[in-house]
């Protein structure tokens, strides 16, 4: 009886127990149930998986101290992929404690720890209404002043900075915590840090330090200070926080940086005794501790003998930062360093490019300024190619001046001269991944074959390597044992290795042996395919070299603002090409650059371009610096009429086109105008004849080369010619027999000769003696790719034409001018010219002119 009366006992005690334990009572022993295990269930585990989070993220980012490190580890959206999971979990797990103890103390930092899950899952609403709920529906006054420090985070993170800065003003207002109170700092200076505002950024990192714990990391915390710090010039600030960094016995690495960059900033700072800054470098050089950041600490003495202006120091320091390293993004700054001193102090604009390819090549994309340094890259690059145009066309019309023996003699020097002497001693040299000098030399006029010593900066070398080793081992594929595999194949089956056959014994055994190339040989026939050898290769080769100057000219002036050097190489353009095309766009760069400084020279060129360039839109400039403004609207009136000639002409109302498009033309000549003039041949083109219209755009062509529009007028002239050239050939040549019309006298001659000016100007002298009250007129073609005429028109009838091409016979040896010259001569009529000229037959048309023109001995 007494048994059953302790179990009913018992029963009873656990069913009021678990009465007081519901969700919805308030007694203390439900508040304990509920407190006690939403804390070590459901919170517990979710704070468990945000820690990981939160772990997994700082893992992933890697610090860069060549920069401030980042106060907190950004976050990743493809990071978040791989632990999606446990957001998952952690949002579950917090759920659970929300659910079933929602009257327990730690509801409201479950809903935090909810918000921040969907914060690092880049849930930026859900987040964000998390962290509101928090705040107005919250019960503990800490946590939601919490929930707010993770809302202006999210704001800062989404990138929502005005939102996130009336969120730290209103947490300003409150009386926090200690703890919230140090957290506000660290959110705004996170802020601040993001927003790339040192200052504040500095400011508030500065009021959060007297507040951190050892849970915060204030090591690494101090090391950032000192790093702004040291960024803004207050070195003496820095070298505080920079032991203070070194006293908390943060993580190595940290520590190693801080040492470091004491040394840039304590000794300088105190007593400007630099040799114990330099002793402080070379200490941390022999602890061994230190052995894998020596490329590091390298790299940090050059910057500081650059700060004290020893140019050779420093590069030799971040050379040794290149040898000794093995960071990339150490390697890409060193880079940049060297490249900005050749640049930027040692003017040394080829090295600087080699030292600029290789930053470009090294660092990563998202380093900053990297489109800065990219656009540098890039000009030093367009630099250094019309320089070295410069230096081989140079060198190229030198050596097409020596004969065979000469050249092959020269070629055997340069190549002993690049030849590196033989080390003696038995030990291999370490690898120096950085010895750009060597690649820079560049070459000087006719004694440097490709203008760089580097083997891989050559194509000659990589190309006789190549040979080499394809002579030796064949062409065989890139695998493990290569030597063996190539030794089983016989010299004689190897791919290009050459084979000479002797007789040595009577019984015709034949053996073989192989001959290799010789370097110079190779080297002399690749040069000499590239020599100009005819007029037209050393026109071109000058050209280049005209182009060359030109540029090298706008880039001293407009990218490397270097107007002495400018000055230098415009001058020499037209020293040596006095009659270049650029001239008149030179002479106005060089009066610009000259005018303030020596008025007297300045003057010199703007009466020489005023004089002899009048046309050019740089002397209208010169006389009316409101030219382009006034251009400008007078190319707008141009648009206009060129609309309505065009619909004009598309209607077929040539007469209207016409006089829309006349009426254009005769307002000032701008960039527009060769538009007027092509629609001008288009609308014309319609009454006149075929030959006439084609004459009327190879003028064009030849006026205007460079224009928009010169393109599409090759294109008509071509297609013309082609379709006038087939329906000739469907037909056959037939020449019109009806005589009693204007004719022209034709001279024909090989394009080649180049005595159209001498051509056209005996013709008028013999107009001007023979014929002078015709006022007859001459005028040069290009017939096809190997003949060019002179044409005398304005011969009224055949019996004009033929008194014409009698008497040219007759006078024809006492024209001194074209004696030494052949050429064909006949008279033709304007019709018959329109088909000659179409369809490119001189041969034919010559066999009709001693037919029908030519009279036959009796």
């Amino acid at each position: 009886m007494k048994f059953t009366l302790f179990y009913i006992l018992l029963a009873l005690s656990a069913t009021l127990f678990m009465m007081g334990c519901s969700s919805e009572s308030s007694t203390f022993t439900s508040k304990a149930f509920h407190n006690t295990t939403a804390h070590y269930n459901g919170y517990y585990y979710a704070l468990e998986e945000i820690t990981k989070i939160e772990g997994t993220i700082r893992k992933n980012h890697k610090d860069d101290y060549n920069r401030v490190l980042r106060l907190f580890p950004p976050l990743d959206s493809t990071l978040a992929k791989s632990y999606d999971k446990d957001v998952q979990e952690a949002i579950k797990m917090a759920s659970i404690a929300i659910q079933r103890h929602p009257k327990s103390r730690w509801v409201d930092d479950s809903y935090i720890l909810v918000g921040k899950g969907r914060l690092y899952s880049f849930d930026w609403g859900n987040a964000i209404q998390t962290f509101k709920y928090v705040n107005t529906k919250g019960t503990d006054i800490n946590a939601r002043h919490q929930a707010l420090l993770w809302l202006a985070r999210t704001f800062t993170e989404h990138g929502e900075y005005n939102n996130a800065e009336a969120t730290f003003d209103f947490l300003q207002k409150e009386k926090l915590s200690k703890t919230n109170l140090k957290n506000l700092y660290l959110e705004k200076a996170h802020h601040y840090q993001v927003r790339e505002d040192d200052d504040k950024f500095v400011k508030n990192l500065t009021e959060a330090a007297p507040l951190l714990k050892k849970k915060d990391r204030p090591g690494r915390i101090y090391f950032i200070l000192g790093q702004v710090y040291q960024k803004l010039g207050f070195e003496a600030e820095a070298y505080n926080y920079f032991r203070k960094c070194i006293e908390t016995h943060p993580e190595y690495e940290v520590d190693f940086y801080a040492r470091l960059y004491m040394a840039q900033v304590a000794e300088i700072s105190k007593s400007r005794n630099i040799s114990n800054a330099r002793k402080s470098f070379k200490k941390l050089l022999k602890d061994s501790k230190n052995k894998e950041f020596k490329d590091k600490i390298y790299y940090e003495m050059g910057v500081f003998e650059r700060k004290q202006d020893n140019i050779s120091e420093a590069i030799e320091n971040y050379k040794l930062a290149l040898r000794e390293g093995n960071n990339k993004q150490i390697d890409g700054e060193a880079y940049l360093r060297l490249g900005e001193i050749y640049y930027d102090t040692l003017k040394n604009y080829e090295t600087a490019k080699l030292y600029y390819d290789s930053t470009v090549n090294t660092l990563d994309k998202n380093y900053e300024d990297y489109p800065v340094i990219k656009s540098r890259q890039e000009i030093l690059a367009e630099f250094v190619k019309h320089l070295k145009t410069i230096e081989w066309q140079d060198s190229l019309l030198v050596l097409a001046k020596l004969d065979s023996a000469a050249l092959m003699t020269h070629i055997q020097t340069a190549l002993e001269s690049k030849k590196e002497p033989e080390v003696k001693t038995g030990k291999k040299k370490k690898r120096n991944r950085i010895d750009i000098s060597q690649v820079s030399s560049s070459f000087t006029t006719a004694t440097s074959l490709e203008g760089t010593d580097w083997y891989f900066g050559n194509a000659s070398a990589q190309a006789l390597g190549q040979q080499e080793f394809k002579r030796i081992w064949g062409s065989i594929p890139l695998e493990d044992n290569w030597r063996r595999s190539s030794r089983a194949v016989p010299v004689a089956q190897r791919p290009n290795t050459i084979v000479v056959e002797t007789q040595e014994q009577p019984t015709q055994e034949a053996t073989t042996e192989t001959v290799s190339i010789d370097p110079a040989l190779s080297e002399y026939n690749r040069i000499s395919k590239e020599l100009p050898k005819t007029n037209e290769q050393v026109k071109e080769a000058l050209e280049k070299i005209e182009d060359a100057y030109f540029h090298l000219g706008d880039i001293y002036y407009f990218k490397l603002l270097e107007k002495h050097n400018a000055v230098t190489t415009y001058e020499k353009l037209l020293s040596r090409f006095p009659d270049t095309h650029y001239r008149p766009e030179v002479l106005y760069k060089l009066y610009l650059m000259h005018k303030d400084v020596q008025p007297e020279k300045a003057e010199r060129y703007a009466q020489e371009l005023k004089e002899n360039f009048p046309e050019s839109m740089f002397a209208k400039i010169l006389v009316n610096p409101d030219y382009l403004l006034e251009s400008s609207q007078v190319v707008e009136k141009q648009k206009v009429l060129y609309k309505e000639a065009y619909q004009k002409f598309q209607a077929q109302q040539h007469n209207e086109s016409l006089t829309l498009l006349n009426k254009a033309l005769a307002e000032e000549k701008t960039y527009f105008t060769p538009n007027l003039e092509l629609l001008k041949i288009l609308v014309i083109g319609n009454s006149e004849s075929i030959a006439q219209y084609q004459f009327n755009l190879d003028e064009f062509i030849k006026n205007n080369p460079d224009t928009e529009v010169t393109d599409y007028a090759k294109k008509l002239l071509t297609a013309s010619r082609d379709f006038e050239l087939r329906r000739e050939k469907e037909k056959g040549i037939q020449y019109n027999r009806s005589f009693d019309e204007p004719h022209y006298f034709v001279l024909v001659y090989k394009t080649e000769a180049k005595i159209e000016d001498i051509a056209s100007k005996t013709l008028d002298s013999f107009n001007q003696t023979n014929f002078k009250e015709l006022g007859l007129k001459v005028s040069n073609l290009i017939l096809n790719e190997s003949l060019s005429i002179t044409f005398v028109s304005d011969l009224s009838r055949i019996n004009a034409a033929l008194e014409y091409y009698r008497i040219f016979n007759e006078k024809q040896p006492a024209l001194n001018a074209l004696k030494n010259h052949k050429f064909n001569t006949f008279v033709i009529t304007k019709n018959n010219f329109d088909i000659f000229y179409r369809t490119k037959g001189l041969d034919e048309y010559l066999q009709f002119f001693e037919k029908n023109y030519i009279p036959k001995n009796p």
